[in-house]
């Protein structure tokens, strides 16, 4: 056990010293990407990727969780005590992160362009930009795990999300199940 935790430990330090975070950040982030994924991309079910996440945007959630106005226990517990500094800190060590690439397995080509229509239709591109990249205090929607962006979506709709503004709850009360099915999979699956 101990040897297989120290084999997770120094895979972790390997991932971060290749993406550029210092040796001082590793044991800061490292219950961050415990969840969210030591090189960007999550694999824990729900949970999102936050490789390339715009700094402004992780900041804005970060204090959001610290405030409570977002709830997910582990990061309204992480986040309770940090100060102003702590979670610019964090905002700026993430956007470094490697941005988190595509399944590995083949995307089902029907759904993409359905997702990819109803993105344009919904104008996601527009504050999501056209790559889908993020920007400012606007997420990376690009290759993000499926299942998050279809929790997402489903809360948002349902008010059970809230935004630090009204835009996400707006656009998503026209759309049904199947639109954000559509949506979710043409996201995460963004070539």
């Amino acid at each position: 056990m101990g040897t297989r935790r120290h084999g997770a430990r120094l895979v972790l330090a390997l991932a971060l010293a290749a993406s550029g975070v210092g040796a001082a950040a590793q044991n800061r982030l490292e219950p961050c990407l415990a969840c969210h994924g030591a090189e960007g991309q999550s694999q824990t079910p729900e949970v999102p990727s936050l490789g390339a996440m715009p700094e402004k945007y992780t900041l804005i959630q970060l204090f959001m969780f610290r405030e409570g106005m977002r709830a997910a226990a582990p990061m309204n517990d992480l986040m309770k005590d940090a100060t102003d500094d702590d979670l610019q800190w964090f905002a700026t060590e993430i956007a470094k992160l490697p941005p988190p690439g595509p399944p590995a397995e083949a995307a089902d080509a029907a759904r993409v362009a359905r997702g990819k229509a109803l993105a344009e239709q919904q104008h996601c591109n527009v504050c999501h930009r056209a790559d889908f990249s993020g920007q400012e205090n606007v997420p990376r929607l690009k290759n993000q795990r499926e299942d998050y962006l279809l929790a997402t979506l489903r809360a948002y709709k349902s008010a059970a999300r809230r935004g630090y503004d009204a835009s996400m709850a707006e656009v998503v009360q026209s759309l049904q199940e199947a639109a954000f099915e559509d949506l979710s999979y043409f996201l995460a699956h963004d070539r």
